[in-house]
């Protein structure tokens, strides 16, 4: 499930946490979600029923995918 909601290897490959790419990257992977929302429902439906706890492994706390995919659940549940 993880894994089928999480940015592209291009895409994530392409960003390197680089926060000078930080907009686009973040525009990037929204869009990325949008295509891809089937596979984003199980979670979705868990958000709905209970708190969910977004893991990642980058050191900056403000720009990684979690932050990005926690704005896309807020705004579609």
């Amino acid at each position: 499930m993880a894994k089928d909601i999480a940015p592209s290897a291009e895409l994530r490959k392409w960003f390197g946490h680089r926060t000078d790419r930080w907009d686009q990257f973040r525009t990037r992977y929204l869009r990325e979600l949008d295509e891809h929302r089937d596979a984003a429902q199980p979670i979705l439906e868990a958000v709905r029923r209970a708190d969910v706890t977004l893991l990642y492994a980058a050191r900056d706390d403000e720009h990684n995918n979690a932050v990005v995919l926690r704005e896309w659940l807020l705004r579609n549940t």
